[in-house]
């Protein structure tokens, strides 16, 4: 967006208005591959005579193959160089120029270097979160290597931005009223282990590096780390979050399964006793702590006795947050060619029972707040005659678990993207109620 504001496009209020609709895919896993290419469909059913970029990972992974049997994506750019999206508009929208797909979908070599769209300005591009938060990604693509992912496949691997360029994205967010920065990434944990520059020396994160500068930094803002690999977690980011409360003691890690076996066909290098001991570490020097997890169920090989590991996982590590999926086969995954797939039926139902048992457990991690004061994001105004607003804590991250549902004066004007000190006086299901 940033880019093509900068090169002279503007935002259009409706489609109907457009030049182009850009939609922005993902290419993880089945359902999302296909919830992106009927975007696709939609919208040039609805808008027959736009131009419709098909833009992100969807394009990236299979540009040959949706050249061929999509017609109604009049083309496709991938997620190697963002700020090449002037050019792919420019081409899209000249009737003499015969848009080449590939030319913006290739695969970069291991050791290139990610570059930002807008080096030194990318604190100063359109936001589209909700007032007040914006994402910072630190890093792209990733080394794990789980067999189940194809997230190197579309992305490649690990590559760290320099320190420098993320403080000054942070202090432009920072100077323009941000008051939470997310910072993210594939596994933000092993966030410059590259920058040795020989792949045969295997350097620490330099996590601890970055926030430590950060909290360099004057005023009242959160910084939220989303995403960190358990097996590549840096215990020293606890220090920093004992030290200055403004990094959130927020914790989003995917631990996957409570199978040691499951976990040895996915090719992590953790085990369940290391999981547990990583949240127990964490609680021990962060009581406050709240932690997100993933589970995947239905991974090849599972039976019932790896899922009964799973339920025991669950009880024992009484997890805050928790997503579940089901396994999607990636084709060129090392998963892809395994025996013993597990039918999506019997996925599905594990889903479903796991599902179910974490809705107690949140509401009881959630319960611990009630009758306390905290700061809360605001993030949008329901009704300001009644005083009704919506926002977070910093136990709850944008978009993904439950909101802050804000009270306050009638005669109060709240404008979301600012903190305001409320007590948390009751919890309606995942939502906890806030006076201000």
């Amino acid at each position: 967006m940033a880019s093509l504001n900068g090169a002279g496009w503007v935002s259009a209020e409706d489609a109907g208005d457009a030049d182009i609709i850009i939609i922005n895919s993902c290419g993880f896993i089945e359902s999302a591959k296909q919830e992106s290419i009927n975007a696709v469909l939609s919208w040039k059913k609805m808008y027959p005579e736009k131009k419709i970029l098909l833009a992100g990972c969807l394009a990236q992974r299979y540009a040959k193959e949706l050249a061929e049997s999509l017609p109604e994506s009049d083309g496709l750019f991938g997620n190697t160089n963002p700020g090449g999206i002037v050019e792919a508009a420019a081409a899209l929208t000249d009737a003499n120029t015969k848009y080449d797909t590939c030319s913006h979908t290739f695969h970069p070599p291991p050791n290139q270097r990610f570059d930002s769209t807008l080096p030194g300005t990318t604190g100063q591009r359109p936001l589209l979160s909700l007032p007040g938060s914006a994402y910072v990604k630190i890093a792209e693509g990733c080394n794990n290597r789980c067999t189940f992912c194809s997230i190197p496949l579309i992305r490649g691997g690990l590559r760290s931005r320099p320190i420098p360029e993320i403080l000054a994205e942070c202090r432009e967010l920072l100077d323009r009223g941000i008051k939470e920065l997310c910072l993210i990434g594939q596994d933000i944990g092993s966030y410059g282990r590259d920058f040795s520059g020989d792949e045969s020396v295997l350097q620490g994160s330099l996590l601890p590096h970055l926030l430590g500068a950060l909290s360099g930094f004057k005023g009242d803002f959160w910084v939220r780390l989303l995403y960190i690999h358990p097996d590549n977690f840096p215990l020293p980011i606890l220090d920093i979050m004992q030290h200055d409360k403004r990094f959130l003691p927020y914790f989003d890690l995917p631990f996957q399964h409570g199978s040691e076996k499951i976990l040895k066909l996915m090719s992590r290098r953790g085990n369940v006793e290391s999981c547990l001991s990583l949240i127990e570490k964490i609680r021990a020097r962060l009581p406050d702590a709240v932690i997100r997890s993933t589970f995947l169920l239905g991974f090849p090989g599972e039976t019932d006795e790896d899922f009964a590991a799973l339920l025991d996982f669950q009880e024992k590590a009484q997890l805050d947050w928790l997503g579940c999926f089901t396994y999607s086969r990636e084709e060129d995954t090392p998963a892809y060619a395994m025996k013993a797939q597990v039918p999506k039926k019997i996925a599905a139902e594990r889903k479903r029972i796991i599902e179910e048992r974490q809705v107690s457990i949140t509401e009881k991690r959630m319960d611990r707040f009630v009758g306390r004061e905290f700061d809360v994001l605001v993030e949008e105004a329901v009704d300001e005659e009644d005083g009704l607003y919506l926002g977070r804590l910093y136990c709850q991250a944008p978009e993904v678990d439950g909101a802050a549902v804000i009270t306050a004066a009638q005669s109060s004007k709240i404008t979301p993207g600012v903190f305001v000190r409320g007590k948390v006086t009751g919890r309606a299901g995942f939502d906890l109620e806030v006076r201000v």
